[in-house]
């Protein structure tokens, strides 16, 4: 049954996505068309020159609306499509269908994240689990949580670099950390209650001290307001530090026993967010094509990401996509317009020419390759995450667009929408290991509930921090001052020091205590903003 509704989703977010781009194709046509410039008939007390996009609702009229953002270079999208633009010229008088268009998107850009971060990006890092023999406990803190973090990881590091909004993307981070920590820990909770279920002291004491401190080293760099290259370095650090204590534990651990081979596999499925016929939640969208509908949304990827996994191998696809993904790679970094483009784009044709001419003569029609595989698993993950930082991007814009529209802090938006987003994946998939798997089951998800929301914290927020403040060296990166990330973070240290609290007393079982207090507190704190963003009141902020 759930494989037979994600099956409609998938045609139906195709079917969108087919929809829209027809429509927009052929409405930049018409846009582009001279009949359509009627900027002389129009007052001139429109601004021609601007940076700044906040003054758009000081119009009234669509049709100003639609002038001041041709004229403004602050509404500008840091996307690749002019979501605004479109917003208010094509659909002006028909407000109904822009607000339709924007919704259909956001549903196939949430979709397209998550879809490539299970199909393709999450198989990437677990054949190179496998390949480089990582047990699960390494495999779990690195490569797999990477891999059920990668949206966020991402859309953080594009709202810090691409759009240059800072805030939106330490809401995003804050938002998905605090959902996961604190809702989905609730609903797991309150679901396992009744089976009496314990989990570990040991883990969850460890991740959760870890977690608090992250948080408030957080605290102290946004207090501070400013962050060098060296704190952003030591900042990421602490992971380093995190996954040195955790393969030490573990180490410990296999002294005692051995872990059953089986166990290992059901770790890492479980991380990546995969589940078995046993447990068919949150499956990966199928790669095949029983629909034509399917092709839009699975061509351009499956045409530019190698994967060489058994069951999906395809020579013809193999060949074209390393012989594509240099071309899109050089379309991506070229700057448009320059003296070197056709060189930039000469030399990705010639190396994707010669790398597609290697894999024709070197691979099996029926097999994938068994020698190189590193380097088919490299350019695989390479793609990947290229493709993921193209749908982040264009997902934070299409948000930013969204709430200029709405006249809605876009930080409100990534604390809320994005965060939802982003983090459903984990709340189906740990909930359902809890469910299934019994003892061990809940044991796994509530580590990942606490372990993939720091990996996103540190390494999300780490990355993006070492980015900025090198790219500000030798002056520190001055980080946006929201009074609201305080909010934000001291809701999570309280989550958090209530299970601290909760669980220890309880002797460590899942009840409804616990559940119902996280739930009351996440809730508690969404009320609280929505009413902030919606301006039913306001609180002083210091300074």
């Amino acid at each position: 049954m759930v494989s037979f509704i994600s099956k409609k989703l998938t045609l139906f977010l195709n079917s969108s996505f087919l929809f829209l781009f027809i429509f927009y194709v052929t409405i930049s046509y018409l846009l582009h068309q001279p009949h359509t410039t009627t900027h002389r008939s129009l007052p001139v007390r429109v601004p021609v020159q601007g940076n700044d996009c906040t003054g758009l609702h000081d119009h009234t009229d669509s049709k100003f609306k639609c002038i001041f953002i041709k004229s403004n270079s602050g509404c500008r999208p840091k996307g690749y499509i002019n979501y605004l633009q479109i917003f208010y010229c094509t659909f002006g008088k028909f407000p109904v269908l822009g607000y339709v268009m924007l919704s259909a998107w956001l549903a196939v850009l949430f979709y397209l994240l998550g879809n490539t971060a299970a199909e393709y990006f999450c198989s990437s890092l677990e054949n190179l689990s496998n390949i480089l023999n990582l047990s699960p406990a390494i495999a779990g803190v690195t490569l797999l949580s990477l891999g059920n973090g990668a949206p966020d990881v991402f859309a953080s590091i594009v709202s810090f670099t691409s759009s240059k909004n800072g805030d939106f993307g330490l809401n995003s981070i804050l938002g998905g950390a605090f959902f996961v920590s604190s809702a989905v820990v609730g609903v797991i909770s309150i679901i396992m209650s009744p089976r009496d279920v314990s989990i570990d002291k040991c883990s969850f004491i460890r991740d959760v001290f870890f977690f608090l401190f992250s948080l408030f080293t957080l605290v102290l760099i946004i207090s501070v307001g400013k962050i060098t290259l060296w704190a952003s370095i030591c900042f990421l650090s602490v992971y380093l530090f995190y996954v040195c204590v955790v393969c030490f534990m573990h180490f410990l651990s296999t002294r005692e026993h051995k872990l059953n081979p089986l166990d290992v596999e059901e770790l890492g499925i479980s991380l990546l967010g995969y589940v078995d016929d046993e447990h068919p939640v949150f499956v990966a969208k199928s790669a095949t094509l029983c629909s034509i509908l399917e092709l839009p949304l699975y061509l351009p990827r499956r045409l530019t990401i190698p994967v060489v996994s058994e069951d999906k191998w395809s020579k013809t696809y193999a060949v074209a996509s390393v012989t594509l993904a240099p071309i899109l790679l050089a379309a991506l970094f070229d700057s448009g317009g320059s003296k070197t483009c056709l060189i930039t784009y000469g030399t990705a044709g010639f190396i994707g020419i010669s790398l597609g001419s290697v894999a024709l003569l070197t691979t099996k029609k029926c097999s994938p390759p068994k020698s190189c595989l590193c380097l088919w698993l490299g350019g695989g993950f390479l793609m990947s995450v290229t493709w993921t930082y193209i749908i982040a991007e264009e997902l934070v814009s299409l948000l930013v667009s969204i709430g200029y529209v709405f006249g809605i802090d876009p930080s409100v938006l990534g604390l809320t929408v994005l965060a939802w987003g982003n983090s459903v994946g984990d709340l189906i998939a740990n909930v359902a290991m809890a469910v299934n798997g019994g003892g061990d089951g809940a044991q796994v998800a509530i580590s990942g509930c606490y372990a993939v929301p720091m990996f996103n914290t540190l390494l999300g927020l780490g990355i993006s921090f070492v980015i900025t403040s090198w790219s500000n060296y030798p002056y520190p990166y001055v980080i946006p001052y929201d009074p609201s990330l305080f909010e934000s973070l001291g809701f999570l240290i309280g989550g958090l020091l209530w299970a601290l609290v909760v669980l220890p007393r309880n002797n460590m079982r899942l009840d409804r205590v616990l559940g119902f207090g996280l739930l009351a507190i996440y809730l508690c704190f969404l009320s609280l903003r929505l009413a902030k963003a919606l301006g039913l009141f306001k609180l002083h902020s210091w300074a």
